[in-house]
């Protein structure tokens, strides 16, 4: 829930500093604590400048500054306008002093009023400085999940990583790819990271979610293929026997049994292909499904 200010007060407009304190106290409980510290904790708030509409903050660089605009501007354009009792815009700018006296130090009031002389820091350019090493030291700081994060977003560019979302991916092994795929078909190695997608698994902690109720229509339009080709899929051999098994919900109606969806089991790691466990002596163990999906003999008519 977003709980905006609510100020008996009216703060001035000289007191930017204390201002931008209050917009920290009520973002940092809204954000991560990682994207907090990347992203927000850098900025430096330079005030009004001689217009009383437009409240102006500095950042490291143009990611931080499209970064800035395209999640955090309105949010804290609101939260200064319940501040100061008026409408309140946000520029952000990008300025070199990060790099001269590191991303935590706040500008002095000359250095303010000279701003506007100040040249933009290029794209990906950046001077090198304490400001890069205090960004290199906020990096080894942040969780490996957040690391991933933000190294991805600085690959693909702030605009584009918020449509395509890089950190959300489906790992695939080269293994599967190279010896699974022309063992199956391409319509099968969909169908597996598709039923994949929707479970869970975390190969360190152990925990798993790899049971899923669903239609048979509905995993055949996630997946791009017909309900005729799904069906083919799960009756497939090697598919039932190393990577999907399925079970089809029943349901007695004033008309009859009807079918009711499916229940798919989904192996969640590759398996050894059945040649590679004849070269390496290492066979694959067929009980790693759930008893309830031993019995597959009957032919359900999917």
């Amino acid at each position: 829930m977003t709980v905006e200010f609510k100020m008996e007060t009216k703060i001035g407009n000289s007191d930017h500093k204390e201002a931008w304190q209050m917009v920290l106290g009520q973002l940092r409980p809204e954000m991560n604590r990682a994207d907090f510290k990347t992203w927000v904790d850098p900025i430096v708030p330079l005030g009004f400048n001689g217009n009383p509409d437009k409240f102006r903050i500095a950042v490291m660089n143009d990611f931080n500054k499209k970064f800035i605009n395209s999640r955090l501007n309105s949010r804290i354009s609101r939260l200064l306008s319940g501040l100061y009792k008026r409408d309140v815009e946000v520029e952000v700018i990008v300025s070199n002093q990060f790099a001269e006296n590191g991303v935590n130090e706040s500008f002095s009031s000359s250095e303010q009023a000279d701003q506007d002389k100040v040249s933009p820091t290029p794209p990906n350019r950046e001077k090198p400085g304490k400001g890069n090493q205090e960004n290199s030291d906020l990096d080894e700081d942040l969780p490996a999940t957040s690391k991933r994060k933000v190294m991805l977003q600085r690959a693909y560019g702030n605009e584009r990583a918020n449509i395509i979302q890089p950190d959300k991916g489906i790992y695939v092994t080269k293994y599967f790819l190279e010896k699974w795929l022309p063992l199956l078909s391409h319509s099968a190695l969909i169908v597996i990271m598709m039923t994949r997608k929707v479970c869970y698994w975390n190969p360190y902690t152990g925990e798993k979610r790899d049971i899923l109720e669903t239609e048979m229509g509905e995993l055949a339009e996630q997946a791009c293929v017909s309900v005729r080709t799904l069906k083919t899929v799960l009756k497939n051999e090697l598919v039932k026997r190393y990577f999907i098994r399925y079970t089809v919900r029943r349901v007695m109606t004033p008309n009859g049994i009807r079918t009711a969806g499916i229940r798919l089991q989904v192996r969640m790691d590759d398996p050894v292909t059945p040649e590679d466990q004849e070269i390496s002596g290492k066979y694959e163990s067929d009980t790693w499904f759930a008893p309830e999906f031993e019995d597959e003999s009957e032919d359900y008519d999917l």
